[in-house]
């Protein structure tokens, strides 16, 4: 019988390693136990406290931009045009003159008619002198009754004649002073249709050019009555009130996306709704100093409507919807602990909703880590920085519900709003 041959000198090394690796691997199953026995301790949730906010109620509309006045040059008499006294374009005065009709005609009719006049006013004066002689000498019974009836008469008739006379003398100035073509409105002239030479007709259908008055301009916007309907109901209620003026303020952004300088009031609003529409239309007065508006620009007009003193605006990453539609935030009460509050929102304003019911100021809602915690469960709340510039002018909606999705569908800030409104908090995590 042989004997087992002892293990060589290279075999030891690896015997050594094994024995060593199992050593280590039970080590770290205690310690996972140990580690699995021990409590886990409060999850860390982002909140976000909130608080009233003083929000101006706004609503973004498309518009067109129209002269305030406008003055379609016509002829009112017949003539060869002579002159044309304006560069188009330029700004002109009111009672400028624009062109020149050749008065030639017309001065001789006013000649004409002066010399009537003055034939007129003679046979007055023989009339006059004739009845005033009659009337004396039929006291005496010189003439008879019926020779001073017939120079009273004759007075009448010369004194109709030289009234017939005056008149004709004044449509013949009337009719001189119109081949002097002048602006009615001070304004900016447009392109003229005729000139020089061209022959021109009283009141024809083709203007001859355009005043248009451009400072202040208007601006004109449809609302839906049913956004007028919402803010009448607001107002009524006392969550709204209107500005301090009583007039909306209106600020313009342009088609390249900038915002106008200048901001206007609200001047007109219907009381008739478009049954093909149904809007109502908004007539806004901007200042245009600078002539940057022109007519029949495309332009939004953000109408200031009226302003919430205590409006409460959650950020839209709190509010979640069950499978019923149901909106709803997380909070974190005074004892650290997960609540669950049915909420009731309006309208977006920019990354936040404005709530209408279930929260109130003070609450601290969670916005990042919602997704590890549930209702019941003890959490350790961090405070998150809400960006700067949050509080800023309120969109009304197209059509905001309470229903509406969070992210969008209750009425968005526009492109000038938007810079006012809330910006995006951080992501849940």
């Amino acid at each position: 019988m042989k004997c087992p041959r002892p293990l060589s000198a290279r075999r030891w090394p690896a015997a050594a390693l094994l024995c060593t690796a199992l050593a280590l691997a039970a080590c770290s199953k205690g310690e996972d136990k140990k580690a699995a026995a021990a409590p886990a301790g409060p999850k860390e949730v982002g909140v976000v406290t909130l608080q009233t906010e003083r929000l101006a109620v706004t609503t973004e509309l498309p518009g067109r931009t129209t002269p305030r006045l406008v003055a379609e040059i016509r002829p009112q008499v017949g003539g060869i045009v002579q002159k044309r006294l304006f560069t188009e374009g330029s700004m002109v005065k009111a009672g400028e003159v624009l062109y020149l009709i050749e008065p030639a005609s017309f001065q001789a009719t006013f000649n004409s008619a002066q010399a009537s006049l003055r034939r007129a006013e003679a046979a007055v004066a023989v009339a006059e002198t004739t009845a005033r002689r009659n009337a004396e000498l039929v006291k005496i019974d010189a003439i008879s009754q019926q020779a001073d009836e017939q120079s009273q008469a004759s007075l009448q008739q010369a004194q109709a004649d030289l009234g017939v006379a005056r008149a004709s003398l004044e449509t013949a100035r009337i009719n001189l002073g119109f081949t002097r073509i002048t602006a009615p409105i001070s304004g900016r002239v447009g392109l003229s249709s005729v000139t020089p030479g061209a022959l021109v007709t009283a009141n024809q259908a083709t203007a001859l050019t355009t005043v248009q008055q451009l400072d202040p301009i208007h601006v004109d916007v449809t609302q839906s009555s049913t956004e007028v309907l919402r803010l009448k109901r607001e107002l009524a209620a006392g969550r709204l009130q209107r500005a301090a003026d009583g007039e909306a303020r209106t600020r313009l952004l342009l088609e390249d996306g900038s915002t106008y300088a200048q901001e206007g009031r609200l001047a007109f609003s219907g009381v008739n709704v478009d049954t093909g529409t149904g809007g109502i239309t908004l007539r806004a007065v901007v200042p245009n100093p600078q002539g940057l508006l022109m007519p029949g620009m495309y332009v939004r007009a953000v109408l200031q409507e009226g302003v919430q003193d205590n409006a409460l605006l959650v950020p839209q990453q709190a509010v979640t919807r069950n499978a019923t539609g149901t909106a709803s935030a997380l909070v974190v009460d005074a004892e650290n602990k997960v609540v669950r509050k049915p909420v009731k929102v309006d309208r977006a304003i920019g990354s936040r909703w404005q709530v209408l019911e279930g929260l109130q100021p003070g609450d601290r809602v969670i916005v990042e880590g919602s997704l590890r915690v549930k209702p019941g469960d003890t959490v350790r709340a961090v405070a998150v920085r809400a960006a700067a510039g949050a509080a800023g002018a309120a969109s009304a909606p197209a059509g905001a519900a309470s229903g509406a999705s969070p992210g969008g569908g209750a009425g968005s800030v526009g492109a000038g709003a938007g810079a006012a409104a809330a910006a995006a908090l951080p992501a849940a995590r």
